[in-house]
C-alpha cells in the first residue's frame, strides 16, 4: 500500500466509539500518559512519559522516583498502554517517540473532572436559572421598588450567567488532560 493510500485510509477510518473511548480512559496510567504527552505539546519520548507517570503515581517529583518505580511504569506503559492507544489510533509510536494523533483531541470532552469541593456545573446552572426566574417573577409582581428599572434586573441576570460561563470555561480548560501540572484527578489530593 502506498503512503498516499495509507493516508486516505486513515482519514476515512471511523472514529472511536464511546465504549472504546471509555475503555481507553478507564485506566489511570493511560490517562496520566495522555496528560504527560499533551503537556509536551503532543510529542515526547516514552522514557519521559514513564518517568512523569511514575512520579505522579508515587506522589513524588521526577527527580525523587526510584529506578524500580520508573521501571515498573515504563514496562507497563511500553508493553500494555502504548500498544492499546496506538491500536485505537490515539497515538503513534516510533523508536521511543510518542505523538498524539487528531483522534486524541476528541478525548477531552469525555474527561470532566469535578473538583471535590464543587458541585456539577449542570446543577449550578439549574440553580442559577431558578434564581433568575424567581427574580423575574418578583420584579413582575412588584416586590422590588419601581425606582429600580426592570432592565437593571435583566442586566444582573445577564452578568451572573456571563460570569458563571466565563469561570466554567476557565475551570474546564484547567481540568482537561494536558493542562499544566498534575493530571486533574490528582489535584484535589491523593
Amino acid at each position: 500500500m502506498s503512503l498516499d493510500q495509507a493516508t486516505v485510509d486513515q482519514q476515512s477510518a471511523p472514529s472511536l466509539s464511546r465504549n472504546e473511548i471509555y475503555e481507553i480512559l478507564s485506566n489511570p496510567r493511560r490517562r496520566y500518559s495522555l496528560h504527560a504527552i499533551k503537556n509536551e505539546d503532543g510529542t515526547t519520548e516514552l522514557s519521559d512519559v514513564a518517568e512523569q507517570v511514575a512520579a505522579w503515581e508515587n506522589g513524588k517529583s521526577v527527580s525523587e522516583i526510584t529506578s524500580k518505580e520508573r521501571h515498573l511504569a515504563y514496562s507497563s506503559i511500553q508493553q500494555n498502554h502504548i500498544p492499546k492507544m496506538e491500536r485505537a489510533g490515539i497515538i503513534t509510536h516510533d523508536s521511543g517517540t510518542i505523538e498524539l494523533t487528531e483522534e486524541a483531541r476528541d478525548l477531552d470532552v469525555y474527561v470532566d473532572v469535578v473538583p471535590g469541593d464543587s458541585i456539577p456545573w449542570a446543577e449550578y446552572y439549574l440553580g442559577l436559572g431558578a434564581v433568575s426566574l424567581s427574580l423575574v417573577a418578583a420584579v413582575w409582581v412588584g416586590v422590588f421598588p419601581e425606582s429600580v428599572p426592570s432592565l437593571a434586573w435583566a442586566g444582573i441576570i445577564a452578568v451572573l450567567f456571563t460570569a458563571s460561563a466565563a469561570f466554567h470555561a476557565y475551570q474546564n480548560r484547567e481540568m482537561n488532560l494536558g493542562s499544566d501540572g498534575e493530571p486533574p484527578e490528582l489535584r484535589d489530593g491523593r
